[in-house]
């Protein structure tokens, strides 16, 4: 696979991040909750100004500095997978790349973009560029339960597993950083020659030149053996006497 191709993998993921997004904003209203599959998945719209996951870092230069980590971030990404490319990494660790910066360039567009176009920065921004709010929707509240009061701190407490609310930018970046993380070994395995330093070419010619070096050395020494009149000569006088 060329670059090009990575980066299309990239693009189908920024499509359906933004496509997912949008229809979210135009036919959801904020905080409403539809069930998709039973109890345990739903759609549940949410504006994040933070980070993945529902993080959030509350501050007006919390959000214009994250803004701008993320699209150096997302300049960084494409270089790198660029660079991989060209020496033809692991076609695994290539998709991988791909997703995280599909992922990474479809939380851009939310930061940098729908504060201006979708009005949801939030309240007190100084400006609406680069103050735009990521949607967030994917809900899987996968069970909860209530802890028993004789537990100690908890007791008492309700507990829900898994509560962050995130979108489909989010899923491709952490699908993509735990497959890396997962097949690590595998993605960046060397072979046994570059393990050892050792030139593959550079070793047969060596082997090449011994041999020549050692047939020549036993011509010389059979010519030596023969004397002038090419006859064999005893080279154990003692053995022939007796």
């Amino acid at each position: 696979m060329s670059a090009r191709k990575y980066y299309l993998i990239a693009l189908v993921v920024i499509l359906i991040d933004q496509t997912s997004k949008l229809l979210v904003y135009n036919h959801m209203y904020l905080h409403e909750e539809v069930s998709v599959i039973g109890e345990w998945f739903k759609l549940h719209y949410l504006l994040n100004p933070g980070m993945a996951f529902g993080l959030r870092w509350n501050n007006e230069f919390g959000k214009l500095a994250l803004t701008i980590f993320r699209i150096g971030a997302m300049i960084g990404i494409a270089y790198y997978l660029y660079q991989m490319t060209l020496k033809k990494a692991h076609t695994g660790f290539l998709i991988s790349m791909a997703l995280i910066l599909g992922g990474a360039v479809g939380n851009v567009i939310d930061s940098t973009f729908y504060g201006v176009f979708l009005g949801n920065q939030p309240i007190g921004s100084r400006t609406p560029w680069f103050h735009g709010q990521v949607i967030d929707m994917l809900f899987f509240p996968i069970f909860d339960f209530t802890w028993p009061q004789w537990m100690p701190m908890m007791g008492g407490e309700y507990f829900l597993f898994f509560s962050p609310v995130f979108n489909i930018a989010d899923s491709s970046i952490f699908i993509g950083v735990a497959t890396i993380l997962i097949c690590q070994k595998k993605f960046f395995k060397e072979s046994e020659s570059e393990k050892g330093g050792i030139d593959t070419n550079e070793t047969n010619s060596e082997e090449t030149l011994l041999i020549k070096e050692t047939d020549e050395v036993v011509v010389t020494s059979a010519e030596k053996i023969e004397g002038k009149t090419g006859a064999p000569t005893d080279i154990n006088p003692s053995t022939s006497a007796s």
